[in-house]
């Protein structure tokens, strides 16, 4: 059995929608953008790297983006042609390699080991496809390279925006032990501070628990955490996965009782939702409301529509019609999820151990 390294690449398009934008209309160039809504309920489903400065991200509410930077211009999304700028970019992918796996519109691992050109070097394809994309796109993409898709996916990070990190066999464990937690792909900003009371800042402090600790303050996902502080991850490159759902959750300090203060919740949740969605090209037809009490008891409701939600607006008043119906508690709530379930064909899914994100 032949126990070599694979050779993964992890491809990520920067500010993708924002950077289309950008190149279309050379006005936009230089200027602090969001892709997305600025009205009341909209949402930022790309930042520009000039508006990032000013704290903006995806998944931000839109007023609240445009209380960090009053210069903000909104652009609404023509996700039609980001679409088409996707395919452009596969099609790149494909001249090296099958063996890719979308994660996204703008993001993809590719799995090189054995590629077309029949190079050893998986740097060198890297780097050929970096240089194809900003030819035949004119976008930048940054790419990781390493020998498991964890390690290539946060190198991808690394040097952001057009930038390339390469993390070989033997320094993947020496990668992470310098990273706070919060960047390790898996961990959440709810996991990643619950990491911080018990004293877990970075990736050496999480490689020096015991899997036995972990596993008492962290349960089943300890084993991943254990070996993502290692460098360890065998999950193979999937070749287009269909994907079965998409969902947001959000776990609260303070168990939540107030109507009003679950509303908000579950609006900030749609907004979240609506941009993984509109991200991920996937849409469904079955709305579902996830609620966790505080005795950890656990209920889900939902709506089901003919044809897939392909509307914030609609998302997010189902989402409250769901929580409206189990008004009021009994008990406080500690989680609300909202997600979509009955995807048309088309999405595509990472799986094989990755962890549930959340906000």
């Amino acid at each position: 059995m032949d126990s070599s390294p694979r050779k993964i690449i992890h491809i990520d398009m920067d500010a993708f929608y924002a950077s289309v934008e950008q190149r279309d209309d050379p006005s936009l160039r230089g200027k602090p953008i969001a892709v997305g809504g600025g009205g009341p309920r909209g949402v930022v489903a790309t930042a520009s790297y000039e508006a990032r400065k000013f704290g903006i991200r995806s998944a931000m509410p839109g007023a609240r983006a445009r209380r960090l930077c009053p210069d903000l211009l909104f652009v609404r999304p023509r996700f039609e042609v980001y679409r088409a700028v996707s395919a452009q970019v596969r099609a790149i992918f494909q001249r090296f390699t099958d063996v890719i796996q979308p994660l996204s519109l703008d993001e993809a691992y590719l799995d090189v080991t054995v590629n077309r050109p029949g190079w050893s070097s998986a740097t060198r394809v890297a780097e050929e496809i970096r240089r194809l994309i900003r030819e035949e796109t004119g976008l930048t993409a940054s790419a990781g390279v390493s020998y498991n898709k964890l390690i290539a996916k946060l190198a991808s990070d690394q040097n952001k925006p057009d930038g390339l990190c390469v993390v070989r066999p033997g320094e993947g464990a020496a990668f992470i032990a310098a990273m706070p937690v919060r960047r390790i792909h898996g961990v959440g900003p709810v996991t990643a501070r619950r990491m911080q009371a018990l004293g877990i800042e970075t990736g050496a402090d999480l490689r020096d628990r015991a899997l036995p600790f972990l596993q008492a303050h962290f349960g089943s996902a300890a084993l991943f955490y254990y070996r993502a502080a290692r460098g360890e991850d065998d999950r193979p490159v999937h070749e287009r996965q269909e994907r079965k759902s998409v969902s947001v959750e959000d776990t609260f300090f303070d168990d939540l009782v107030e109507k009003e203060a679950l509303l908000a919740e579950i609006d900030r949740i749609a907004h979240s939702l609506w941009a993984r969605i509109e991200k991920a090209d996937a849409y469904g037809r079955t709305v579902v409301l996830k609620l966790k009490f505080a005795d950890f008891r656990i209920i889900t409701r939902s709506r089901s529509f003919a044809a897939p939600v392909r509307s914030p607006e609609l998302l997010a008043e189902t989402g409250r019609a769901l929580l409206c119906a189990q008004l009021p508690l009994r008990m406080g709530a500690r989680l609300l999820g909202l997600g979509v379930h009955n995807l048309e064909a088309g999405g595509e899914v990472e799986q094989g151990g990755q962890l549930a994100l959340s906000l």
